[in-house]
């Protein structure tokens, strides 16, 4: 066993995972379907890597998924490969219920056949990894969720990957198939595809168009960099127990007005305009979306003492280096906001 299958690595979080994995020198095969919010661009500045493979496909092909398995014997499969947004999953389910749960399931199963036919050192080094959310949870009205709360999903996304984490787990209980899940919590930075809040936002400022917030920008949440999420991940599947899920959260958790303000302040400063007075002028409250969760905060102390891990990366800094890297990199958003997404609202809402 000498390398590892990551899927959905062309997406935010799992190519910020590979360069991470890469730069151990460790041999990785991407597998990626490249729908919408797939992006090879977010791999380019490692896809000449001798040690990447990038592999063109769906994790729903079965066939495929275990000739790759079969013939690069990997010694961890590492799950990033989803449909993610809540809007989109409100519109249209059906494809987060073929991604994130038949898909998973298909994964499992090959992981599971390939596991079975180890030698008994390599069946114990082995690793199942799933990448999953803090919405799995659902809302959390005072305190912190950790990882032995009952799931209460809210919309089809976050129905989709509690299945997919139940689907996990059963894998370990029923076949011992050694498995481990991660609960992210909301993650922002470079390369996230503009449909998402944070990268929405900064590219409509700089267009000086509204920024929607629905309902009256109280629902709260937890905000990670990528890059420390992505420590996390790699952290959990170093020194993770088989069987068991990881929180990994900053702690920092604020209203999404709070995110809006903090975010017109540093374009105040980084791209002052005299087309408007300020930026915060272009807020705008919209109607809720439906089933929209008031608020996450997830406990992770079992990540931080049992794996050491704590994101370093603080928001404000992390949220300023954002900004900067999307007006640096209108060649990778440009195209996306030119065609297929023109930064419009998704799912049982009308636009703004």
């Amino acid at each position: 066993m000498n390398s590892y299958l990551v899927t959905g690595a062309a997406g935010f979080i799992g190519s910020s995972f590979v360069r991470q994995l890469l730069g151990r020198n460790e041999k990785i095969v991407v597998l990626d379907a490249l729908t919408y919010s797939g992006r090879r661009e977010s791999l380019a500045e490692v896809e000449a890597d001798p040690n990447l493979e990038f592999v063109h496909g769906d994790i729903c092909d079965a066939a495929l998924v275990l000739s790759l398995i079969e013939t690069h014997r990997p010694k961890a499969v590492i799950n990033f490969a989803a449909e993610s947004h809540v809007d989109r999953s409100i519109e249209s389910a059906a494809e987060f219920v073929r991604t994130n749960v038949a898909g998973a399931h298909i994964l499992l199963q090959a992981s599971l056949d390939y596991w079975r036919g180890l030698s008994t050192s390599d069946g114990e080094a082995f690793r199942f990894l799933q990448v999953s959310t803090d919405e799995v949870y659902g809302s959390v009205e005072e305190g912190e969720t950790h990882e032995g709360a009952p799931f209460n999903p809210s919309s089809p996304y976050s129905a989709s990957k509690a299945s997919a984490d139940m689907m996990t787990r059963a894998y370990y209980h029923t076949h011992g198939l050694p498995v481990l899940i991660t609960h992210g919590c909301n993650t922002y930075g470079p390369r996230q595809f503009p449909e998402k809040f944070i990268p929405l936002l900064i590219l409509r400022a700089l267009s000086k168009m509204s920024l929607p917030i629905y309902g009256r920008g109280t629902n709260v949440r937890e905000w990670v960099h990528v890059e420390d999420h992505a420590e996390g991940i790699l952290t959990t599947l170093d020194q993770g127990m088989p069987g068991k899920a990881y929180n990994l959260g900053s702690r920092h958790r604020v209203s999404n007005l709070e995110v809006v303000s903090e975010l017109c302040s540093i374009l105040r400063e980084l791209v002052p305009s005299s087309a408007i007075e300020d930026y915060s002028d272009l807020i705008e409250y919209v109607e809720d979306r439906p089933g929209h969760d008031l608020r996450y905060a997830l406990d992770s102390s079992r990540a931080n003492k049992d794996l050491g891990w704590r994101p370093h990366i603080e928001f404000q800094q992390g949220l300023a280096a954002t900004i900067e890297w999307y007006i640096a990199n209108s060649k990778w958003w440009q195209p996306i906001t030119d065609g297929q997404y023109p930064l419009g609202r998704i799912g049982l809402l009308e636009e703004a």
